[in-house]
């Protein structure tokens, strides 16, 4: 016998002989022609007419084989579908059956020459029947996908048609004027509990039958690759309707960063669907289609799901792969928890061995967005080592590098459970992280990397307050930062990072800043109004007050333009002013005012009261012209 492959070839070429030629006569020159283009079309090859009875081989065997091939050859010349007629496809598959009982009844006796060469028709004749049948089957999965072309839906068994397709009994409107079809609107998808019934039930029993007889010949790859094809483009097609474009790595990492957005937007609701809807009913069509047949039903869901898996895996692995600027966090965030969240019907559908490697990758480009995730903090790190001390914040007000990094850092924590695992080198969830308290918190790997990045802003900001001339703008200015900070982190999930530790710590600091900022302003000014206990001289005494008038002025004058950003800090700044400046003045005017040579000239030198005083600090850190940082935000 002829090798596989020859024997196909040769099975081939009998049947294009027989479906062309329109007689007998026509056929057998169309062998001829076979036969001279290539020695191994010989005509004792080509033919499949049975020879005259060999007085050798059992009688039974010559004929049985030569009515199959009477009853076969005609479906096989059949210039229409087979499976039209339920008479047909059934009269097709017995002869098929009847065919390879014969080759498994006689395989036994295939030593004996004259009943080998009756096994080589028969194989011969089995591979022109499952060429047919191939033909068939894939004829049978497209007319079964065209009634079905926009597919029916179930929901508990109930049809519904808030999917992203619907079928056309479901809207007499779709196919519009003149039967003209329209190509359906992506709805959105509330509900996964949705199964797809791409084929009707009556198709599906017969993909059923050519399989089992397809697969019990030998013809397992053959079967698989005519269904995974056909299968194959309804998921790509699925997915098109579904918005997602088929982008290069190159492509992806070339997109503007607002376009990717919304191309990450319908990745997350692609992979998402596929992974609830398509994959699990393509996997439910499979194990209908090869019932019985497992091995096939895995290797055909493999290769049906295959390219479209990988299509959703590369645009993320495209995305991990690119730019780590620290404004693409909240995307990828996203993606690692759509990822992270599929992984339970990523093990489900892909269970088999076949399917192996795509859990795997998977998972490995799960991981992968979590190092951008820690790369991206770590850019976050560069951004503020980088932001240069050049120029001031007028009135010592907020800093836009502070307000950024807060702001950046209370909405990343909003998935503190995801960042969590993401420190935690991304495994799968073995811990519960919504169950962390303060000290553990404190010591997990995301506390220690927004430690670090807090120091690294406190430390920028250290750096920026030494351009200011004056110190106690200096101390203004960590004060309004200082407290901005705490707040932030305060009311945020920021807190259960750092714990109250760091608040109470950090808090403590700010403290010590308004210590810093009232010896620095005010320490000269209550300096002058120092009076020794022993009795002073008028003139002495006139000079001091003088002196105090004028640093007041001044001080006011000054720090009226400076801002505190916040009403409570404020208040608080302008209160400890007042407690350690109007009680040293009132008590220097009390003496003043002791001594006989000045109580009489008092209106001249004594230009405020004590609520004259209090008035004007409360016009302290108004802010005169505002500027970039006096807003809080």
């Amino acid at each position: 016998m002829v090798d596989n492959g020859e024997e196909k070839l040769l099975a081939m070429a009998r049947h294009i002989a027989k479906t062309m030629g329109r007689n007998e006569s026509m056929a057998d020159d169309i062998l001829q022609i076979f036969s001279n283009f290539d020695a191994r079309f010989s005509l004792d090859k080509l033919s499949d007419k049975p020879d005259e009875l060999d007085p050798r081989a059992p009688a039974a065997l010559q004929r049985s084989l030569k009515s199959l091939d009477r009853r076969i050859s005609q479906y096989l010349a059949a210039d229409h579908p087979i499976w039209a007629d339920s008479a047909d496809s059934s009269a097709f598959l017995d002869a098929i059956d009847e065919l390879m009982a014969i080759i498994r009844d006689w395989a036994p006796m295939s030593k004996d020459n004259s009943v080998a060469t009756y096994l080589a028709r028969a194989d011969d004749l089995m591979q022109q029947a499952m060429f047919r049948v191939d033909q068939e089957f894939r004829s049978l999965m497209d007319r079964g996908g065209e009634s079905f072309e926009l597919t029916r839906h179930f929901r508990n068994g109930e049809s519904t048609g808030d999917f992203c397709f619907d079928s056309e009994e479901d809207d007499e409107g779709i196919l519009g004027d003149g039967d003209a079809l329209q190509i359906p609107v992506a709805q959105p998808v509330t509900d996964y509990n949705i199964v797809i019934d791409a084929l009707p039930s009556g198709t599906i029993s017969d993909l059923h039958e050519i399989a089992k007889r397809m697969v019990a010949a030998g013809f397992e790859k053959e079967c698989s690759h005519a269904y995974s094809s056909c299968r194959r483009e309804f998921l790509e097609e699925s997915l098109s309707r579904l918005g997602l474009q088929k982008l290069s790595i190159d492509e992806v990492q070339k997109m503007q960063w607002q376009d990717l957005e919304e191309e990450i937007e319908r990745w997350m609701k692609a992979i998402t669907v596929s992974l609830r809807i398509l994959f699990p009913s393509e996997r439910r069509l499979c194990e209908r289609v090869f019932v019985g047949l497992s091995t096939t039903a895995d290797l055909s869901f493999m290769e049906v799901c295959r390219g479209s898996t990988i299509q959703l895996l590369n645009f993320a692995d495209a995305v991990a792969i690119g730019s780590r600027a620290p404004e693409r966090l909240f995307k990828i965030l996203d993606m690692f928890e759509t990822l992270r969240d599929l992984m339970p019907e990523f093990d489900s559908v892909f269970s088999d061995q076949y399917c192996l490697l795509l859990r795997n990758e998977a998972i490995t480009i799960w991981k992968r967005l979590g190092g951008t995730i820690k790369g991206i903090f770590m850019e976050l790190e560069n951004l503020i080592r980088r932001d240069p001390a050049k120029t001031p914040v007028p009135g010592g007000g907020l800093h836009p590098i502070t307000r950024y990094v807060m702001n950046y850092l209370r909405a990343a924590c909003k998935s503190r459970q995801t960042l969590e695992q993401v420190f935690e080198e991304a495994s799968l969830p073995s811990k519960d992280y919504t169950k962390l308290d303060d000290r553990a918190a404190a010591s997990s790997s995301l506390s220690v990397q927004m430690d670090w990045i807090m120091e690294l802003l406190e430390s920028n900001l250290e750096a920026k307050s030494k351009i200011y001339k004056d110190l106690s703008l200096s101390s203004v200015f960590l004060m309004n930062n200082g407290r901005y900070i705490v707040q932030k982190v305060k009311d945020s999930e920021l807190g259960l990072v750092l714990g109250d530790d760091w608040i109470r710590k950090h808090s403590v600091k700010n403290r010590q800043y308004l210590g810093n900022y009232l010896k620095g302003s005010w320490s000269k000014v209550i300096g002058a109004l120092k009076v020794d206990s022993g009795t002073l001289a008028p003139a002495v005494m006139k000079e001091k007050l003088q002196s105090f008038n004028m640093q007041f002025e001044e001080i006011c004058q000054t720090q009226s333009t400076w801002v505190i950003f916040e009403h409570q800090l404020r208040e608080e700044a302008r209160i400890s002013v007042a407690k350690i400046l109007l009680p040293a003045y009132q008590k220097f005017i009390a003496r003043y005012q002791s001594l006989p040579e000045l109580s009489k000239r008092t209106d001249r030198y004594l230009k405020y009261t004590a609520e004259d005083m209090e008035a004007r600090i409360t016009e302290l850190f108004e802010g005169g012209g505002g500027g970039s940082g006096s807003g809080r935000r």
